[in-house]
């Protein structure tokens, strides 16, 4: 199966509004201090998150997930009015394994959910050649928490896909909650557009999802539990998104950075004209899906290398090296040197981590 947390190498990175949700509930149950910790340990500067339009990495949001979970003994980190106890996501996993279809699995995967929920329920249903995966609240004054709420639809999404050895097809997603600032985000962690309000979250299965084979067996689940939430976080999809497919010729294409709008649009087998107006139409720019993208990927490599800033810069497709320094200090605030020197953590924590992780 594809590495969703990291879909062609694209250094993905999600809104810290996104995520602000799932802060404040760890903090609630471990204390800032607390969360700070984790933030430091996962390569995640938290002066930086204070900045308007603050972005956190994939891979230090895979880390950050890891660390906290196993810290506070809690699978969803006090997004949820009940602590999910350690082994869960394991006993999950074991209860859908040997279903005789998908559509069992995806049965018993909201019946044990709902044995450790309090104030949702997940309710699976069989409509119209799809499946309904939908999280009800079981009270009407049930908190509202926009990242659990993805997150367990997601966590169905991955399961099903995890099974079926492929980023499963999905037919419908909906969120509960109005449209807010950071939508655009949900469009690297799901395989198609949300829509938001209207009804309890619910995320749609289609029929040909249904009826995909159930590959895994029990061997297999332990590597699963160990990447979590590496396999599924993410999504390997950007059919749904002309943005996303911009973004990944611009990284992964022959000329990288320094491709233009005419080269892009060249390759994507449309006129310049038409690949600017469909990409104002989903509300981005060419130029400014570049420098996200640059963003992203100077992010990444600082809290990873010790190569030569100046070479980064051209790298990325800066004329020069200061020109980079000011684009990185709009973004964070800071340097390229201190961010990388506040992120950096010592190979013996990230060591720590690891070990805790697997056991």
């Amino acid at each position: 199966m594809m590495d969703m947390a990291n879909p062609s190498g694209d250094p993905v990175s999600l809104s810290h509004e996104l995520v602000q949700d799932w802060f404040a509930a760890l903090e609630r149950i471990a204390g800032g201090g607390q969360l700070r910790a984790f933030l430091e340990a996962a390569g995640v500067a938290p002066a930086m998150l204070a900045r308007p339009g603050a972005r956190i990495g994939g891979e230090q949001l895979i880390a950050f997930y890891q660390i906290a979970a196993v810290a506070t003994g809690d699978e969803m980190m006090g997004l949820w009015s009940r602590p999910v106890r350690s082994g869960s996501l394991k006993l999950i996993c074991r209860s859908v394994i040997g279903a005789p279809s998908m559509a069992t699995a995806l049965n018993r995967l909201a019946q044990v959910w709902n044995l450790l929920l309090d104030d949702y329920q997940l309710i699976f249903t069989e409509e119209d050649g799809r499946g309904v995966m939908t999280l009800a609240p079981r009270m009407a004054e049930a908190p509202l928490n926009r990242f659990g709420q993805a997150l367990m639809l997601k966590l169905a999404h991955g399961v099903a896909s995890w099974l079926a050895g492929h980023e499963a097809p999905l037919a419908g997603l909906r969120l509960a909650f109005p449209r807010p600032s950071f939508a655009a985000d949900y469009a690297v962690m799901f395989p198609l557009q949300p829509v938001f309000g209207g009804g309890p979250s619910a995320i749609a299965f289609t029929a040909r999802t249904l009826a995909l084979p159930i590959l895994r067996k029990e061997a297999e689940v332990q590597a699963f539990l160990e990447r979590a939430p590496r396999d599924w976080l993410f999504t390997t999809s950007m059919a749904h998104v002309l943005a996303l497919r911009v973004r990944h010729f611009l990284y992964a294409g022959p000329n990288g950075f320094r491709a233009d709008l005419a080269e892009t649009a060249g390759h994507l087998a449309m006129s310049r004209r038409s690949l600017a107006r469909r990409l104002a139409a989903e509300g981005v720019s060419f130029q400014q899906i570049k420098d996200r993208l640059r963003r992203d990927a100077a992010l990444r490599r600082l809290s990873q290398g010790h190569e030569k800033i100046d070479a980064l810069a051209l790298e990325l497709g800066f004329t020069a090296a200061p020109v980079f320094h000011r684009a990185f200090r709009s973004w964070t605030g800071m340097t390229p040197a201190q961010y990388r020197r506040m992120v950096q953590t010592p190979r013996g924590a990230r060591a720590a981590v690891g070990e805790a992780t697997a056991s």
